[in-house]
């Protein structure tokens, strides 16, 4: 049986940057009360003129392809997670597959917003270890900015949310040394309006109505206490099953690279793994929280910034909207 190992990463944000403070001058809120609460001081949001969900994912697979060493004709299927694809249908994978020039290859979008790009790194791992692909491009990508009420009402999550795209190549392999080397992936319904957009829904009597705009059914709801309670038992939980599942302990992994959703839920779990600073990778500090992509970005980051090597040994982990959650234990 072939083995799954990552051969590049890359990732993409918007130029446009947003301070605390700049949000401060159209919403009542302050640079303290939202490091307080989340940990950001400031985030990217994309310019409408310049970036779409497929061409910010696009520029991070051109990197991840450029590091990798391969040709992108190489690549034979693409797994795209995105909550806010560019259009209601059809998803960005296809979008982005034009760009770059892989017509005729599958392209799979999910839907699985926090949790999504390892849920798709699951899906890429089993398609490779079945034989079916040799060279699978695995995106994250959100504009999320775009869905925000930029208003003092909303600021329970306009402060959080954020835009970009990370991307990570992986590949048939016959070394066991170097290879994703288990995946676990979990979802809970019943709490799937603690954390969700209602609209735009097809089971409406009409999709779209003047009732339904002048509402705010199209806004992010968050029940915000409920979810970081249930978020960081989850994380604890599937960190350890991929840890067990592989005979391994906390002391064996070398980072830890949770899902970017509060900076508070980052340092909970840390501090119930008994982790230094040096063991967990962050970066909501700056970009926020940017949902599907904000793993593979911090995958590419972390490996530009050298905290990840060959051999490391790296935990993935998420959880969100759904509820689902899912971690993925690799060898690099």
């Amino acid at each position: 049986m072939k083995h799954t190992q990552v051969i590049g990463v890359g990732h993409y944000v918007p130029e446009n940057e947003l301070t605390n403070d700049d949000l401060a001058k159209f919403i009542d809120t302050s640079d303290e009360w939202i490091r307080e609460r989340t940990g950001i001081e400031r985030r990217r949001w994309f310019d409408p003129e310049k970036d779409t969900v497929a061409n910010m994912a696009t520029r991070a697979a051109k990197i991840a392809i450029e590091r990798a060493g391969i040709a992108t004709k190489e690549i034979d299927f693409i797994v795209f997670a995105t909550i806010t694809p560019d259009y209601f249908f059809p998803g960005s994978g296809v979008l982005m597959q034009r760009e770059l020039g892989l017509q005729g290859i599958g392209a799979l979008d999910l839907r699985n917003a926090c949790s999504g790009f390892i849920y798709g790194l699951s899906v890429a791992d089993n398609f490779i270890k079945a034989g079916m692909y040799k060279t699978i491009l695995v995106i994250g990508a959100e504009i999320q900015s775009s869905a925000l009420d930029k208003t003092t009402a909303g600021r329970n999550t306009n402060v959080i949310f954020a835009d970009g795209a990370g991307a990570m190549l992986v590949q048939a392999s016959d070394d066991p040394g170097h290879r994703v080397l288990s995946t676990h992936l979990h979802a809970d319904g019943d709490y799937a309006e603690e954390l969700y957009v209602r609209d735009p829904g097809s089971s409406r009597k009409v999709r779209l109505s003047p009732e339904l705009i002048a509402g705010d059914s199209f806004k992010v709801h968050m029940n915000g206490n409920f979810v970081f309670k249930h978020a960081v038992a989850r994380f604890e939980e599937v960190i350890y099953e991929a840890l067990e599942a592989n005979n391994k302990t906390p002391a064996d992994i070398d980072l830890l690279i949770p899902h970017q959703a509060n900076l508070r839920i980052s340092q909970f779990v840390q501090k119930r793994l008994k982790f230094t600073d040096e063991k967990v990778f962050n970066n909501i500090m700056y970009l926020g929280n940017t949902t599907a992509a904000s793993i593979p970005i911090a995958c590419s980051e972390a490996w530009e910034q050298g905290r990840i090597k060959k051999g490391s040994l790296v935990c993935l982990a998420a959880f969100g909207s759904g509820f689902t959650w899912a971690s993925a234990l690799i060898r690099w």
